[in-house]
């Protein structure tokens, strides 16, 4: 079997990568940081591959979702010629990573509107989704389904807070941790600290993925855990397992994002159910594992 993985120094990427090449995959690797840019391949690459694992995006995290949105354009660009060039081939199946941010705003106030269900997104009507990486998104999931009707089999999945040891910093689970690690006092946490996410490991984020790929289905899929937590009590479940208690700084100039994140399992639990806790995770990340 083989798998052509876009993004695939990126966080994502690599680990499925590594999963995919421990499970018998020969894999092609596609990454603009080694020097093979997605947009040249889905130019000029002629081969069939039996998966297609788009993981290729343009800088993900909070702080360019908010500030330059010309990556809109980036993302965009990306997932049009990939589904442009994987019909045109005949490719086997895709995997499109879309995003929790592709849910409508207005259901991501406050907790009594309750867990996310895939089908809060209607394509024929969308509502406004979180900023323009969500606006992103779901113009990838409406190419999605053009694809579909085109012939090409295409798996959906939508990952909430995934996290690792080997995140970068620009993503929250890590910088939490880190200030942790590196015993911060004061303590600093973008916005109010109430902001509560639907943290999934990376490890089941790829299990989960390929999980639904294996289903065939052609629905959505959350890869979520069902449990909220909020940034305070992450950095607090940090800074227990480090062993100290700093002075919490909350800085309300900073960006935040929506306040209630939460996603319905349901769905997923027809095909995996997440096995690492936070509280795990946290404590891998502190060891370096």
């Amino acid at each position: 079997m083989r798998a052509l993985v876009t993004g695939s120094a990126g966080f994502v990427g690599r680990h499925m990568v590594v999963e995919l090449r421990r499970r018998g995959w020969d894999v092609q690797c596609c990454d603009i940081v080694d020097g093979l840019d997605a947009l040249h391949v889905f130019t000029f690459e002629r081969d069939r591959f039996d998966l297609v694992v788009h993981a290729a995006a343009s800088s993900p995290h909070r702080a360019a979702i908010d500030s330059q949105p010309v990556h809109f354009a980036r993302n965009v660009q990306l997932d049009a010629a990939m589904f442009d060039w994987a019909v045109r081939t005949g490719q086997g199946r895709v995997l499109y990573l879309s995003s929790s941010a592709a849910y409508p705003l207005d259901l991501q106030t406050d907790p009594k509107w309750g867990s996310l269900v895939e089908d809060a997104i209607a394509l024929a009507a969308v509502r406004e989704p979180d900023a323009v990486y969500g606006w992103a998104k779901v113009t990838g999931e409406r190419l999605a389904a053009a694809a579909r009707k085109a012939g090409l089999p295409v798996t959906v999945v939508r990952p909430f807070s995934g996290y690792g040891a080997d995140q970068t910093e620009d993503f929250p689970f890590r910088a939490l941790v880190e200030r942790a690690r590196r015993r911060e006092d004061p303590y600093t946490i973008w916005g109010d600290g109430q902001q509560v996410r639907d943290w999934i490991h990376i490890d089941d984020v790829i299990a989960g993925a390929l999980a639904v790929v294996e289903s065939g289905t052609e629905e959505p899929v959350n890869l979520c855990t069902g449990i909220g937590t909020s940034m305070l009590d992450l950095a607090g479940m940090a800074c227990e397992q480090v062993g100290y208690e700093p002075e919490f700084e909350f800085r309300l100039d900073r960006p935040a994002g929506v306040a209630y994140r939460v996603g319905d399992p349901s769905r997923l639990y027809q095909y995996y159910k997440p096995a690492v806790t936070l509280a795990d995770g946290v404590d891998r990340a502190l060891s370096g594992g």
